[in-house]
């Protein structure tokens, strides 16, 4: 049952890091080439008497639960292990108030598990195995040749807890495990085995001190009284006789602060009331209490810090995790996290040593330490994709900073960093740009599920992005725009103002920036398009029924291109002058050149597309049918959207019309004042026209919400505050007279069912002055023509499709804005592929669509992963692409429990193929959030089970091996079949599985463990 998680034997731990990385090089799937050596030789001296070669770790949390989380964590660059959080409720009583999933770390982390899920002894063991497979590990790796890390416990809530004989014998089994089972079981195991080992020697087993850790961090519960957080902090030094650091939660700061920063940072949805804030340490005890524990610390000769922060709790409204509060962490926590440090750090000059967690990353790790803070623990960074491996990157941002002793805080210096944190754009949330999930709709494949999302998902004509990010990189450009005008009919014009739906499910958007894949198809347009098009020959004609595309938009002229290049005639019917519809008549010049809207027409003119300029349709879609067996309706959306204000709407006037009358005529007379109602794409450009105006003295964007949930693309936003154009949040436009617009002031109230907060009236109302208004919310479609071709209709009187987009009149098609309403461009041209597709089809004739394989070296992408790097303006973005569809692994790299893993594999189409690891699991969901189907990784791939229970009291599909050698499988539809070598009641594609797994990776079937 996956939520039980089961403890790997010493042995195990052991003999499968040997035998991993003999046939993997790596190690619970850290790779070698991940590995982190210290080649500078510097150390750090931390204050709570430890020297160790990186001052990073793994906070208290789900990376440091297990033994083997905590090993890779050290290769991966980890020294400062603060483990997992004992209590004196522990095992199947807390298991049972955890609700599954309880980490999403989507962008920030909730989670809403808080201590180790195993009982106490059972997480002693597992510290103290992987305090020995630490040691042994970087000797025989040749990473230490001696120990270079060091440990911290987590224990909490209360003294009596604390007291109790459970956790005390905890406490004094970590600072002596001399006399505790599992220490002897490990050094007999290492002593007996001595021999599996090339650099490990008996030598350095004898070296290994039973003296574990010596220094404790307390964490509280919310609402813990100072008194009792004294008291148990005086018993730990007094009477413990351990370093003690107590973990400080935000709540220090006070509501109304924190409720000012998120809100000023773009997390204004993060909801949480006054509630803890009010019973909570209180700042002023808080500060009496430091001092007073620092003189006991002093006296009794140990070291006596703070650990910045503990957690925030917040309310789950939007559906997060299956609880109703959760503790909130990541880069939200960021700022939060800093201030109080630096308030702390103010109160004591720098005197009161910090460890700090709290929204650390590769970016802002390294201007944290210089301050003086450490050690840095991390949680959220390394649940992302990357994982682990992201430690090397934060090791080495640090290392040259490293010194023999601590001196303290320099809290000058953090006050400055904490001044400058609001001007770092990345710092906001939506830097982000406003992508919610990176998953798509494709179900999770048992096998064989390695996508990129970007183009299988991600963009609706799923052009081969990983591949002309690649060709561009390599500065190829005649083979990038190859690949690109083989789904693409309007490179230059996507290239420009595409939506980038690839973007929001690029993987990048977990690391730190999404690849700029819409500049990179710019950059190969400007270098290769027109080389192109000189090359283009028509394609000769294969079939005597034509088609008639109604709209010479990007929509109706992509189905053109798509048909006129395999052979189908088609003619183009626009009633304007000329080609691109909103692209050319609407949208502003300093978006889009008309020299750059004809580089894409030319591509359909030398195909041979037929346009008809200055023709309106007036036949019927039958009469039209006389002539033209196929019929495809693309005439967008141009009519007056719902007028902005209750009142005076004839006095408002119509963003198209103000676009068309300023792109068209020769004047715009809109006065010196102008405000724009909306948040869309459009209603940005109308803002930033009418401010370009040479009369314009004042034009404002006007927004009943905040910026956070505007529609328009973050960049087009940007665009306007760049230029200082005036954002009108949370005004509600009411009425406009034609001098005097009056809105109602607005708040912010729950979550509707669009995912947005609702907009509440406050019943106060503002009288602003202007000459002119602009109504921007929304074009909408003239569906007459629908009613009058008898066309099948929808409730809201548009024609009823099918999947490829046909009405119910045969051979006739809507696609694009009139289909359901305004749209993108490339979502329309996906209509119009699906629509070509499906004529061509019907045609007999077979598409020339290609499809363009480019295999990178393996260990160059591998390389990759984990880094941090920010975007280049140079085109060389294909090199931070991380080729999801060669590669994925997402899920293996998101587990901290590592029960995911990535076999090498025969007989599959992927040679990469991914399995679960019941035992491993306790269900946490990370990889579920991160994994680019719409599926969960932990549920839908195929598991290896350890216990019979654990797979009776599953519904994966895998098996479990059975004492007589035999094995019980789950089949996909539920089926359970016991199954021995040579039967036939099982797939062959499992049966595959089974003896590869059992041939080459042996060391991930382990028997004997015990369900309890």
């Amino acid at each position: 049952m996956s939520e039980f998680m089961r403890g790997i034997p010493f042995e195990n731990i052991i003999t499968w890091s040997l035998d991993e990385y003999k046939n993997c090089k790596s190690v619970f799937g850290i790779r070698k080439d991940k590995f982190y050596f210290n080649k500078s030789g510097k150390k750090q001296k931390i204050v709570l008497g430890d020297t160790i070669s990186t001052v990073v770790g793994p906070a208290a949390g789900p990376n440091s639960q297990l033994a083997q989380n905590i090993v890779a964590s050290y290769l991966a660059g980890a020294r400062f292990i603060e483990l997992k959080t004992v209590q004196i409720m522990d095992g199947k009583e807390l298991q049972a108030c955890i609700a599954r999933p309880c980490i999403n770390a989507e962008d920030e982390c909730y989670n809403c598990e808080w201590s180790t899920e195993l009982t106490v002894p059972q997480a002693f063991d597992e510290y103290i195995k992987a305090y020995f497979a630490t040691i042994v590990l970087a000797k025989e790796f040749g990473i230490s040749d001696e120990q270079d890390f060091a440990y911290n416990m987590s224990v909490g809530y209360t003294l009596e807890g604390i007291q109790s004989e459970k956790i005390d014998k905890y406490i004094e089994g970590m600072k002596d495990a001399s006399s505790t089972a599992i220490f002897k079981e490990c050094k007999e195991y290492l002593k007996n085995n001595i021999d599996q080992f090339e650099n490990f020697t008996l030598q350095d087993l004898e070296k290994i001190s039973p003296n574990v850790c010596k220094s404790i961090t307390l964490s509280t519960l919310h609402g813990c009284p100072a008194e009792d957080i004294e008291k148990i902090s005086s018993y730990l030094l007094k009477e413990k006789k351990v370093n003690v650091f107590i973990k400080c939660n935000p709540t220090l700061l006070g509501y109304e602060f924190a409720r000012n920063i998120l809100d000023k940072m773009g997390y204004d949805y993060i909801s949480f009331t006054d509630h803890h804030f009010n019973n909570d340490l209180q700042y002023s005890d808080a500060i009496s209490m430091f001092k007073r524990l620092l003189e006991i610390a002093k006296n009794e000769g140990k070291a006596f810090g703070l650990k910045i922060t503990n957690t925030f709790p917040v309310k789950v409204e939007r559906g997060e995790l299956p609880s109703e509060e959760m503790y909130m962490a990541g880069r939200s926590l960021y700022l939060l996290s800093l201030s109080l440090a630096s308030k702390l750090s103010n109160e004591f000059k720098g005197q009161l040593p910090l460890s700090y967690s709290g929204g650390a990353d590769a970016f802002n790790i390294r201007e944290m330490f210089e301050t003086g803070i450490m050690p840095i623990t991390v949680a959220t960074t390394i649940l992302k994709p990357g994982g682990y491996e992201r430690f090397a990157q934060l090791a080495k941002e640090t290392e040259d900073l490293m010194k023999e002793s601590y001196d303290g805080i320099d809290y000058e210096k953090l006050a400055e960093v904490v001044k400058n944190i609001p001007e770092h754009r990345r710092n906001h949330k939506l830097y982000r740009e406003k992508v919610a999930s990176r998953k798509t709709d494709s179900a999770l494949p048992l096998f064989d599920c390695f996508k990129a999302p970007c183009k299988d998902g991600g963009c609706p004509i799923e052009q081969q992005i990983p591949e002309y990010l690649k060709l561009v990189a390599d500065k190829d450009y005649d083979k990038a725009i190859e690949v690109i005008a083989n789904d693409n009919t309007a490179p230059t014009i996507l290239g420009k103002l595409c939506a980038h739906h690839c973007q929001d499910h690029c993987t990048r958007v977990d690391y730190e920036k999404t690849l700029q894949i819409r500049e990179i198809k710019l950059v190969a347009a400007d270098n290769a398009q027109d080389k192109f098009i000189s090359q283009i020959k028509k394609s000769e004609i294969k079939t005597a029924n034509k088609v008639a595309v109604i709209g010479a938009g990007p929509v109706g002229i992509a189905a053109a291109s798509y048909l006129r290049r395999n052979g189908v005639e088609v003619t183009v019917f626009e009633k304007l002058s000329k080609p691109y519809g909103i692209v050319s008549h609407i949208i502003p010049a300093f978006r889009i050149s008309d020299e750059e809207i004809q580089r894409d027409y030319q591509i359909a003119v030398n195909q041979g597309v037929e346009f008809k300029f200055n023709t309106e349709i007036k036949d019927s879609y039958k009469d039209l049918q006389k002539e033209y067996k196929y019929v495809i309706v693309a005439t967008g959306a141009w009519e007056k959207g719902m007028s902005p204000v209750n009142k005076g709407q004839e006095k408002v006037i119509d963003a198209l019309d103000f676009l068309w009358q300023y792109k068209n005529e020769d004047k715009v007379n809109v006065g010196s004042k102008v405000a724009v109602i909306g948040a869309g794409d459009v209603a940005m450009d109308c803002v930033r026209v009418a401010s370009k105006l040479p009369n314009v003295e004042k034009a404002v964007l006007v927004y009943r919400r905040t910026e956070a949930y505007m529609p328009a693309a973050q960049e087009e936003v940007d665009h306007i505050k760049k230029e200082g154009i005036e954002i009108m949040e949370l005004t509600a436009p009411v009425e406009f007279d034609g001098k005097t617009l009056k809105c109602e002031k607005m708040k912010l109230g729950g979550f509707d069912e669009s995912g947005r907060r609702a907009c509440l009236g406050t019943g106060e109302f503002v009288e602003l002055d202007f000459d002119t208004v602009i109504g921007a919310t929304g074009a909408t479609v003239d569906k007459n023509a629908f009613a009058s071709n008898n066309l099948e209709l929808d409730k809201k009187g548009y024609a009823v499709l099918n999947t490829n987009c046909e009405t119910s009149q045969k051979d006739v098609y809507v696609i694009g804005d009139c289909k359901k309403g305004p749209s993108t461009i490339v979502k329309g041209m996906g209509d119009a592929k699906k629509t070509a597709l499906d004529i061509l089809a019907k045609e007999n004739i077979k598409p020339d669509f290609k499809k363009y394989d480019i295999i990178e070296d393996e260990n160059e992408l591998y390389k990759r992963r984990a880094i941090l790097v920010l975007p280049k303006q140079d085109g060389s973005e294909g090199e931070r692409c991380l080729k999801c569809d060669q590669i994925c692994e997402i899920c293996v790299q998101v587990c901290p429990n590592r029960a995911n893993i990535m076999l090498q594999v025969d007989g599959y189409d992927m040679k990469h193929q991914i399995i679960h690891i019941d035992g491993m699991c306790n269900e946490c969901g990370n990889c579920g959030v991160f994994c680019p189907h719409s599926g969960r990784p932990y549920k839908d791939k195929f598991t290896v089970f350890w216990t019979k229970l654990d797979f009776e009291e599953s519904t994966n599909v895998g098996f479990f091996r059975q004492e007589d050698g035999t094995y019980l499988f789950r089949l996909e539809n539920q089926d359970i079949v016991t199954y021995k070598k040579g039967d036939k009641n099982i797939p062959d594609l499992y049966v595959n599985m089974l003896n590869q797994i059992e041939e080459k990776y042996g060391y991930y079937v382990i028997d004997g463990i015990i369900a309890d």
